[in-house]
């Protein structure tokens, strides 16, 4: 990119290119569409990127992603606090709740065993979630993705929850092998939590 563009777009399209997904022609799209639209926008774009970095934390509770602590969902009163899905990542929570089928609360692993990838079960919030599981608890939702990682913590967190004589299920396989939760349809998810299976 240098030499024909200015340092600070070359600069901007290098940081846009560090994100999931763009490559260096999206992260170059990106930049001069930007840079084509009032400056306000942009402006307004960068306070909020900011504003997140510097406010959103996880949750001390759940570890989903939040600026209040505990989070919303972790707080509300409403919400069946005996009834515990637990998910990989805070991205997953969004996909869960667009299906309107899930009144729990949530359990944020921030991550999936992996050992290829030198991720193993002291490395996610295993503890953590074992720590929730108290009396008030009668029901641990695995929503892990259907994946080989999400398999082997599956299966890893089912051994250790048997035993506290918990019900168990995993979500059904209306999710594609191999997929992200936060990229599957609500009306799919939606089914897969409501046929979920006992494990």
């Amino acid at each position: 990119m240098g030499g024909v563009a200015a340092g600070p777009i070359t600069r901007l399209i290098e940081e846009l290119g560090r994100l999931p997904g763009v490559g260096p022609k999206t992260a170059q799209r990106y930049v001069y569409h930007l840079l084509h639209r009032p400056r306000e926008e942009g402006r307004a774009l960068a306070a909020a990127i900011v504003d997140a970095c510097e406010h959103v934390r996880p949750c001390s509770v759940c570890y989903n992603l939040t600026d209040l602590d505990p989070c919303s969902v972790c707080r509300a009163p409403e919400r069946d606090h005996g009834l515990i899905c637990v998910v990989e990542e805070a991205k997953d929570i969004p996909a869960m709740e667009k299906t309107r089928e899930f009144r729990g609360v949530y359990h944020v692993l921030q991550g999936a065993i992996n050992p290829l990838g030198g991720v193993g079960p002291d490395d996610i919030r295993v503890r953590e979630l074992l720590a929730r599981v108290g009396t008030d608890v009668r029901e641990v939702i695995l929503a892990t993705d259907p994946d080989v990682e999400g398999d082997a913590t599956a299966v890893y967190l089912i051994r250790l929850l048997k035993p506290l004589g918990l019900r168990i299920t995993r979500i059904a396989r209306g999710v594609p092998e191999g997929g992200d939760l936060d990229y599957v349809d609500e009306v799919t998810l939606g089914r897969a939590l409501a046929g979920r299976a006992e494990c």
